[in-house]
């Protein structure tokens, strides 16, 4: 049977990204791995190489062609993606060896300007692949997913549910006392930046 599947990657990304995404034209650019086939997953989940590549061409076809290839800010529960809270949409999706890459535009919706700030702040934040589809056991705590899977968006988020699935700069400071601190440290601060956002926008 056919479930909402969420899994969250880690996306890198350099200060000379978020420098060079203040742009003349106003647009805010992105770059980085959106999902991996043929791995497994912090979920335990292994995406098969030719279901991914099926589901990319078909992404690119029916929504990046059309500039509909829309995202949410955090873990939606739905297979629909909601307009009110889209924060980007995906320009490129292309593979990379078995890395699915994207080029993303964060969007001026309140939930865009939300994440281009914590970009901006260099906070660690996620992304997650969302579709539907049934998995199947391969044992020893892996799961396979099925060739029935439909991929429907990419979503940021701030709170990942997968342990270490987090956006992060690549000169981010190694003298921390260890992740759980690190995490904590972070995802307050990107709550208070969040909170000085909508403050704003009222």
């Amino acid at each position: 049977m056919k479930e909402l599947l969420i899994d969250c990657m880690p996306f890198t990304f350099t200060q000379q990204t978020i420098n060079e995404s203040a742009r003349g034209d106003g647009m805010f650019i992105v770059r980085g791995v959106l999902q991996r086939a043929n791995a497994k997953n912090q979920n335990g989940r292994v995406y098969p190489r030719n279901i991914l590549e099926r589901e990319v061409q078909k992404y690119n076809r029916e929504l990046v062609s059309i500039r509909n290839a829309l995202g949410e800010l955090d873990h939606p529960e739905s297979s629909i993606v909601n307009l009110k809270n889209a924060s980007h949409n995906i320009r490129e999706i292309f593979f990379n060896g078995d890395d699915v890459m994207g080029v993303v535009e964060i969007l001026s919706t309140p939930s865009g300007n939300i994440l281009k700030e914590l970009f901006k702040n260099n906070i660690t934040v996620g992304i997650s692949s969302r579709g539907m589809g049934s998995v199947r056991p391969l044992g020893e705590g892996t799961t396979e997913v099925s060739d029935d899977y439909n991929l429907i968006a990419f979503d940021f988020v701030s709170n990942p549910s997968t342990h270490g699935a987090y956006m992060r700069p690549l000169n981010e400071s190694k003298s921390v006392s260890g992740e759980e601190d690190y995490v904590c440290n972070e995802w307050c601060k990107s709550q208070d930046i969040m909170r000085k956002i909508l403050m704003e926008l009222q």
